[in-house]
């Protein structure tokens, strides 16, 4: 974390007073270099008694943090103080790994040494082909990668020690240069096709879809084009702040435990229908909708408060505004849709429902643009993946975020062991009752 963000300190003082006892506690706020202040609370409870109750933590603080930055009513997100527009446009992936983990844009060699150490990392121990077999063949591709993500622990024994500033880098480079090779073995896996292994002459992007995609009968021909999408993707899904998963990773890691536990863990909070769904949720909405001719019916629907149908993909909880992963990934969309020139009606459902959305006045004046999730789930269908995959692709992604909040959380000598509080209101002391007297 650097020396601005930790300076968070600003002088001004917030004061709670109980009414029921009249007394009052001076709390310090704090403030970071922009966005909200915030009250630190951790005196409270030792001069009132009092906890904090904020469920779902909406409104809690639970870090300090120089990785990321949203607006939500402005439409902004920041890495390291850099627009992710501007990132998407004119970085690829491995510039924003290491930014993220790094807190600079690598220069020309440091990139080089950057990407030399992913590629030559993205094997997997051999023995970890057997492991697969332990599932079903109908497993979920998520299950598979929890499983396997938490098994590394078992076979990278050298980079498990957190106290260990080198152990900590290597297991950081291997969890990001493996995840494409895990989720690529998992599709493999669950359409009975043999594994491919990684390739070092081609780059990340062009990697995982050469491990997803081809075969060993035919040469794989790579565009340029679905592979700078696909790298737009990993890129608009590096990092999110403090959302459900990467919190999860943080907790996990709160406790010490090895990194690749943590990942693992933060996996399976994405895998949750509420966090990491949103673009398959899509997908079933167009196939709902069904024809081209319906969409205004279900545009009406969308608008009835009472009617329990909601246009998924559109909106965003955080994004008050237009969602600014959103405007790459619509550019993404239609060259993905351009290069392959597909015919699937849902993507003609898809294309046409956005035109109408953003001509209506209803959806403007609701702020109800079409995010990040709409886009994505239209291109990685058109690209060929199944649903099933859409979620280990955002976990794929977010792999570098949950690693960076990872080592800052590690290398914070303010952190503790979390320990959320609880407001109790089940039964008070009660006295024993015999099993022969109940």
């Amino acid at each position: 974390m650097n020396d601005v963000a930790r300076d968070s300190s600003t002088n001004q003082t917030v004061t709670v007073t109980d009414n029921s006892t009249g007394k009052s506690v001076e709390l310090p706020i704090l403030g970071g270099t922009v966005g909200p202040r915030a009250i630190d609370v951790r005196r409270l409870y030792a001069e009132t008694g009092c906890f904090t109750y904020d469920p779902g933590f909406t409104s809690t603080a639970s870090c300090e943090s120089a990785i990321t930055y949203i607006d939500g009513e402005a439409g902004i997100l920041m890495h390291r103080g850099y627009m992710i527009e501007d990132l998407a446009e004119h970085s690829d992936f491995m510039d924003v790994c290491y930014l993220l983990l790094h807190g600079e844009l690598p220069k020309v060699e440091e990139k080089e040494a950057f990407e030399h150490s992913i590629t030559y990392h993205t094997m997997l121990h051999e023995q970890m082909n057997y492991f697969y077999r332990g599932f079903r063949r109908d497993s979920h591709p998520m299950a598979i990668m929890v499983g396997v993500v938490g098994a590394m622990s078992a076979f990278y024994h050298d980079s498990t020690d957190i106290s260990d500033p080198h152990q900590r880098m290597v297991a950081s480079h291997r969890l990001i240069a493996k995840m494409p090779t895990i989720a690529a073995m998992a599709y493999k896996f669950s359409i009975g096709q043999p594994f491919v292994y990684p390739r070092n002459d081609l780059n990340y992007a062009e990697n995982f879809l050469n491990m997803v995609f081809s075969v060993p009968c035919e040469e794989y021909k790579i565009s340029p084009v679905l592979a700078r999408a696909m790298d737009r993707i990993f890129i608009l899904h590096a990092d999110h702040e403090q959302n459900a998963s990467t919190s999860t990773v943080r907790i996990s890691g709160s406790s010490n435990a090895n990194p690749f536990a943590c990942i693992a863990a933060g996996i399976a909070s994405l895998w949750g229908p509420a966090h990491g769904g949103a673009n398959e949720a899509v997908l079933q909405m167009l196939q709902e909708i069904g024809s081209k001719d319906r969409i205004p019916e279900f545009i009406e629907r969308a608008k009835d408060r009472d009617d329990p149908f909601r246009l998924m993909g559109f909106g965003h909880r955080v994004y008050k505004n237009y969602d600014p992963r959103a405007k790459v990934m619509q550019k993404s969309c239609h060259e993905v849709l351009g290069e392959l020139g597909v015919k699937d009606p849902l993507l003609g459902i898809a294309m046409e429902l956005e035109r109408i959305a953003l001509e209506d006045e209803y959806f403007a004046e609701k702020k109800l643009f079409p995010n990040v999730d709409f886009y994505s789930g239209i291109i990685l269908k058109a690209m060929g993946f199944p649903t099933s995959m859409f979620t280990v692709l955002f976990a794929l992604a977010r792999t570098v975020g949950w690693v960076a909040q990872w080592r800052e959380m590690i290398e914070d000598p303010s952190q503790r062991i979390s320990r959320p509080r609880q407001v109790y209101n089940g039964h008070t002391e009660r006295e024993y009752v015999p099993l022969d007297q109940r």
